[in-house]
């Protein structure tokens, strides 16, 4: 009998065949393209996030500015016209007296008064202190509507043109701390040119104003001793009406218009001033920075416009019966005639010293107001 040598082998049991995963072989197959969708998707959903935070924090913001500081939140900011009455009522009182002598210096013939000091003397002497405020009536209602023209004009100019200069024109407001509409440290910055501009055209818009309130200034600080041609501010412009119309009253336009535009100047000085404090001072109050800034720059305005201020004078103090001159042209002519480029700064010296405290207190009290109001700063 035969046996075998070999064993036979034991069976297998057969195992379920399945797929093999690609974590397991190392083939991705069609995970990176999933995997692509949903990362657009997801940084799609954050940017929609982003853009509705961010409209809701403009809304937010403009609301706060909108009920809080007198339209912040709006196409005109008028907080900058309020800060403006309040430095058109401090220009009145801190620099009306100087402006007296100023304009009788310059509209008086020549040789009346030996200096401005003599004209002071003299006008207390004969007509006693209340006549340093005379002519005050027009500039307490002009000067301050003027001045909250001026500064409210000039603060939109200066939004306008820097929303302009950063590429954003519509839509950025500052927080009043230094934050874009995002709540993101993003602040506009007005540059040189954009603050001249912004002088300029602000001077140039309050010319409606001013040009009738300085015409009646001035006729009535042109009284004197001897019998006066005016009762008051309604009287003078109620004879000047009566004489060359309703257009009587901004008689000079043309020589305010080119006066005023010198606030191009001013305004460009203030800023360089403030910057150069804020480089080489940095410690510095911004109260007293704000207070030596407006001095300082009003003496570089007064220094380039002071011809254009003469000559506006001397135009609307002539007679209003027997005229002498048909226009500024004419006027600046004749006063050449008299004697130069002197005759043109006649009165200067009273300026120059009323501009000084007068503009810095106004600017201080300006700066001040806007800076409680939360104003937008650029």
């Amino acid at each position: 009998m035969s046996t075998s040598t070999t064993s036979d082998p034991l069976p297998v049991p057969a195992l379920p065949r399945h797929h093999a995963t690609p974590v397991q072989t190392g083939f991705a197959g069609p995970l990176p393209a999933v995997q692509k969708a949903e990362e657009e998707l997801l940084a799609q959903q954050q940017q929609q996030r982003h853009l509705q935070l961010q409209r809701e924090a403009e809304k937010s913001m403009e609301k706060k500015q909108g009920g809080g500081g007198g339209g912040g939140g709006g196409a005109v900011d008028l907080r900058g016209f309020a800060a403006g009455t309040a430095s058109g009522i401090t220009k009145l009182v801190v620099g009306h007296p100087f402006d007296v002598i100023k304009v009788r210096l310059q509209c008086t013939p020549r040789g009346t008064y030996a200096g401005p000091w003599d004209c002071l003397k003299r006008t207390v002497q004969s007509e006693g202190p209340r006549a340093l405020y005379k002519g005050a009536t027009p500039p307490a209602f002009g000067w301050t509507l003027s001045d909250s023209l001026l500064m409210g004009s000039l603060h939109q100019y200066r939004i306008a043109i820097a929303r302009m200069e950063s590429g954003w024109p519509s839509g950025w407001r500052d927080d009043g701390s230094g934050k874009d509409k995002a709540g993101e440290a993003n602040l506009v910055k007005l540059s040189l040119p954009g603050h001249f501009i912004s002088g300029l055209l602000a001077g140039q818009t309050v010319c409606f104003i001013a040009c009738p309130t300085e015409h009646l200034k001035a006729r009535l600080q042109m009284q004197m001793t001897g019998p006066k041609l005016y009762s008051g501010p309604i009287d003078c412009a109620k004879k000047i009406v009566a004489v060359r119309g309703w257009q009587g009253l901004w008689h000079g336009f043309g020589a305010t218009l080119l006066f005023r535009s010198h606030m191009g100047t001013m305004f460009l000085s203030y800023e360089l001033i403030q910057r150069a404090f804020k480089r080489y001072s940095p410690d510095m109050n911004p109260g007293t920075a704000n207070f030596l800034s407006g001095g300082l720059a009003s003496n570089a305005f007064w220094i380039s416009s002071f011809p254009f201020d003469a000559v506006k004078n001397r135009l609307m103090t002539d007679s209003l019966t027997n005229p002498k001159y048909k226009s500024w042209m004419m006027c600046a002519r004749a006063m050449w005639a008299e004697g130069g480029a002197r005759v043109f700064y006649h009165g200067f010296t009273p300026a120059i010293l009323r501009a000084f405290p007068t503009n810095a207190s106004a600017l201080l009290v300006w700066e001040s107001v806007m800076r409680f109001m939360g104003a937008e700063k650029v």
